[in-house]
């Protein structure tokens, strides 16, 4: 069900070597780019034309209209199930605990006396989310998306996710209600590249957007690439992905069920456990097979998740060489399960988030830890963040200077520019002293 790669006895080689013995999906988002350049050059020029003959075509459904209704989001909070609704304020609540504490604040730095520079935050103007609405309904993306950019003090917030035919061309009621209750009442019935194309372009419904940030497939993913420098993006998220780091002391119930719990996502969803017990890698096995058999999404999903070149069990000669291959990977989701896991997961440096021990399963991080799921995916760990109230803010740098701090530093910003050969920069300084370079003191 699950393939095995033996790291052992040789020595691990490093960078790139390493990398590439590790399993990886196939997700090519550069050959999707060219079949989405043409859906978003025609959201473009026909704007909301374009959005609803593209519902009808890959959604199957023919929209009156992109925007949601106002009553289509009171009435889906209404009838959502006091469970799920008891669920979703709880992962709000936490959410804002942890992302509120992210928000940075103005820092003025005195360089010299006179002069400083003053670092302000600003949050984006408008962003435009996605959730996602293919195999899965993701209700906890909404809150994920939507926390941060509200704590972030982003003014404008739209959310977008693919028009459902089962519910009359509307987004599924579970992702109205979660935008309900977050208070976000611009929602639009647009999915995959066409939602990241109208809030990139902007139609008649929907103003532009400054950002899109949320997960989704190999097509929202070349959209977004398709848009770089136009609007700004937070990942071109990939399929998802746990790598679990064990040792012989790890459950292989639990260890079993978390790999499962990725693998139900997508037939191209990661998952790896990185080892230095044959014990364990074999228990696993066993265990995987009647959990399989006893939950959903056997065929279509788990079975082709586990068994791709994607997912595998690798064995390491230790808990040292585990940690490098854990780093090489750069797994969006990391769990250590081994002895002393917190000071394990102390040293690891690439991950877009740690789970900590057998009580920290990603499930919990999918919804209610308060962290947040939307992860860099695909080796991005290495150079990118999670989302966060950052992803939603500019840094402004303000510089004041007085005539005498000026003064101070003149001869040096001269001797750079003409260093570089821009003596028009050294002017600049000259002119406000008469053309002549102030004596440093």
């Amino acid at each position: 069900m699950i393939s095995r790669i033996d790291l052992r006895g040789d020595a691990l080689p490093e960078g790139p070597a390493l990398r590439d013995l590790l399993p990886r999906a196939d997700f090519d988002v550069q050959a999707a780019l060219e079949k989405v350049r043409p859906i978003c050059e025609a959201v473009h020029h026909r704007g909301d034309a374009a959005l609803i003959d593209f519902a009808e075509k890959f959604d199957g459904v023919r929209l009156e209209s992109v925007r949601v209704p106002a009553q289509a989001l009171t009435d889906a909070l209404t009838s959502l199930d006091p469970a799920v609704r008891a669920a979703l304020e709880e992962s709000i609540r936490r959410a804002r605990l942890v992302h509120r504490a992210q928000r940075r604040t103005t820092h003025t730095t005195q360089v010299v006396p006179g002069g400083s520079v003053t670092e302000k935050w600003v949050p984006v103007e408008r962003v435009g989310l996605y959730a996602p609405g293919g195999r899965s309904v993701y209700p906890s993306s909404v809150v994920m998306n939507v926390v941060p950019a509200q704590e972030a003090g982003v003014a404008s917030i739209a959310l977008a996710s693919p028009a459902q035919a089962a519910f009359g061309g509307l987004p599924h009621p579970t992702i109205l209600a979660a935008c309900a209750l977050l208070g976000v009442d611009e929602v639009y019935a647009a999915g995959g590249a066409t939602a990241v194309a109208m809030f990139a372009h902007g139609t008649e419904s929907c103003p532009p957007a400054n950002m899109v940030t949320g997960p989704g497939n190999i097509w929202v993913a070349a959209a977004k690439r398709y848009f770089t420098g136009k609007i700004g993006i937070d990942a071109e998220a990939g399929p998802t992905e746990i790598a679990i780091l064990a040792d012989a002391g790890a459950d292989p119930v639990h260890v079993a069920s978390d790999l499962i719990s990725q693998a139900e996502h997508d037939p191209l969803a990661a998952a790896v456990l990185v080892t230095d017990s044959v014990e364990l890698a074999e228990a696993v096995e066993k265990e995987l097979e009647p959990q399989v058999a006893a939950t959903k999404h056997i065929d279509d999903r788990i079975v082709p998740a586990l068994g791709g070149r994607q997912s595998a069990i690798v064995l390491v000669d230790g808990i040292e060489e585990g940690l490098r291959v854990v780093d090489a990977y750069g797994a969006e989701h990391l769990e250590i399960q081994t002895a002393d896991a917190a000071a394990v997961a102390d040293r690891v440096k690439n991950a877009g988030a740690i789970f900590i021990g057998p009580w920290a399963p990603v499930s919990l991080g999918d919804y209610a830890a308060g962290s947040n799921h939307v992860l860099p995916t695909g080796g991005c760990a290495c150079h990118s963040s999670g989302l966060s109230v950052q992803s939603f803010l500019r840094g402004i740098h303000i510089v004041d200077y007085t005539r005498d701090a000026l003064a101070e530093v003149a001869h040096h910003v001269v001797t750079l520019a003409e260093a570089e050969d821009l003596p028009a920069h050294g002017a600049a300084v000259k002119a406000r002293f008469g053309w002549k370079v102030p004596e440093s003191k």
